[in-house]
C-alpha cells in the first residue's frame, strides 16, 4: 500500500509498506480521506525529536475493512475518524478524569505510531471515534484534527453567549475556531491574522470584526470593538510568537487567552499584568473522544463547514512547502479513493 513516510532528510517519502497482523482489540481501516496538518510538518521537520521512518497523518477517515479478536465498538462498514489521539493508557490519573489527551503514556497517529497517510491503517479500535452518517468524510478529516482542537479550546475559554472572543491565526484551525465560536457557543468574533485573504475568509464564515495586525494595532482595535474594556478572551491558533504576545494585550482584566498553536518559541509574558489584573494563559491539547463525538455534531449539522481542497498524496511535499508559506486557506486533504 502506499504510504506517506518521514525520511531522514526532512522531507516526506511516498513508500510501498506492508502492514503488520492485527492484534486483540484492533481494527483494520481501508482510508478514504487524509487532511494535512501543520502538525505533520512539525514532526516531518524533527521539531519533535527525530521520528525517521513513520507514517505521517492524524486527520484519517475510512471505513472498518476488518475487526481483530476483543473488538467490540466497532464493526466492519461503519466509517471512522484517525485522529492524533490514538490511544492512552486508560487508568491513570488524566484518563480516569476526562484528560485522557494529557496520558503521560498517550500514543499519537503519525508520530509515535504510525498514522493515516496511507491506503490502509490499522487503529486501536475503542478509541477510533464514528463519523456520524450526513456528515461529508472528506469534510470529517478537518473536524477529527483542526475542529476538535479549536472546539476543545473555545470551550476552554469559557467564552459566554455575547460575549469578544479573538482569534489569531485564520488557517487550517482558526477558521473552524470562528465558526464554534460564532455558531455553537453564541460569541461575537475578532479574526486577526497578517493575511487579508484570510481575514476575508474569516469574514465569510462568521467573523464580526476583521483585524490586519500589520496595518492595524490589535490592542487599540479591541479597546476601540469593546468600549475600552478588552476581550473576553482569545484563542490562538498562529504559529509564530508575535500573535501570543499581542494576544495577551487585547483581553481585559479576567479574561483567559488559550493557547494552540505550536510555535518553536517561548512566550514573553507581562507578569505584573497577568497578576494585576488576573489574566489566565492555558494551553488546550487537541480533544478527548467525547470531544470529537460533540465536534463531528455539530458539523453534521451544518453549524461547522470545513473548506478542504482534494489532492493527490504524491503532491504531499508540494503541500507541505505551501504550508509553511502560508499559500492556501482551509485544509488540503489526501484522496485515496481514486
Amino acid at each position: 500500500m502506499k504510504a506517506a513516510v518521514v525520511s531522514n532528510e526532512r522531507t516526506v517519502s511516498v513508500v510501498d509498506k506492508q502492514l503488520r497482523p492485527l492484534k486483540h482489540g484492533e481494527a483494520l481501516v481501508q482510508v478514504e480521506y487524509c487532511g494535512v496538518c501543520h502538525t505533520d510538518l512539525h514532526v516531518k521537520n524533527g521539531d519533535f525529536g527525530d521520528v525517521t521512518g513513520v507514517v505521517l497523518g492524524h486527520e484519517g477517515v475510512g471505513k472498518v475493512i476488518e475487526v481483530a479478536e476483543g473488538v467490540t465498538s466497532l464493526k466492519v462498514g461503519d466509517r471512522v475518524a484517525i485522529a492524533w489521539l490514538y490511544e492512552s493508557c486508560g487508568h491513570c490519573e488524566y484518563c480516569n478524569s476526562g484528560r485522557e489527551t494529557l496520558c503521560r503514556d498517550v500514543k499519537n497517529s503519525g508520530y509515535t505510531v504510525d498514522g493515516a497517510m496511507a491506503e490502509q491503517v490499522i487503529v486501536a479500535a475503542d478509541y477510533a471515534v464514528k463519523v456520524p452518517d450526513g456528515l461529508d468524510p472528506a469534510a470529517a478529516t478537518s473536524i477529527s484534527c483542526a475542529g476538535v482542537t479549536t472546539y476543545k479550546a473555545v470551550k476552554v475559554s469559557q467564552i459566554q453567549p455575547g460575549g469578544w472572543i479573538g482569534v489569531f491565526g485564520i488557517g487550517g484551525l482558526g477558521n473552524l475556531a470562528v465558526q464554534y465560536a460564532k455558531n455553537v457557543f453564541g460569541a461575537k468574533v475578532v479574526a486577526f491574522d497578517i493575511n487579508d485573504n484570510k481575514l476575508a475568509f474569516a469574514k465569510e464564515v462568521g467573523a464580526d470584526v476583521v483585524v490586519n495586525t500589520l496595518n492595524e494595532d490589535p490592542k487599540e482595535r479591541a479597546l476601540e470593538i469593546t468600549d475600552g474594556k478588552g476581550l473576553d478572551a482569545v484563542v490562538i491558533t498562529a504559529v509564530a510568537k508575535q500573535p501570543f504576545n499581542q494576544a495577551v494585550d487585547v483581553v481585559k482584566a479576567g479574561a483567559r487567552v488559550v493557547a494552540v498553536g505550536l510555535p518553536v518559541d517561548k512566550m514573553d509574558l507581562d507578569i505584573p499584568r497577568l497578576v494585576l489584573d488576573g489574566i489566565q494563559v492555558v494551553g488546550s491539547l487537541v480533544g478527548t473522544r467525547q470531544d470529537l463525538k460533540e465536534a463531528f455534531q455539530f458539523a453534521a449539522e451544518g453549524k461547522v463547514v470545513p473548506k478542504v481542497t482534494l489532492r493527490r498524496i504524491e503532491e504531499i511535499n508540494d503541500i507541505m512547502d505551501e504550508m509553511e508559506q502560508g499559500k492556501f486557506t482551509g485544509r488540503m486533504v489526501i484522496d485515496f479513493t481514486k
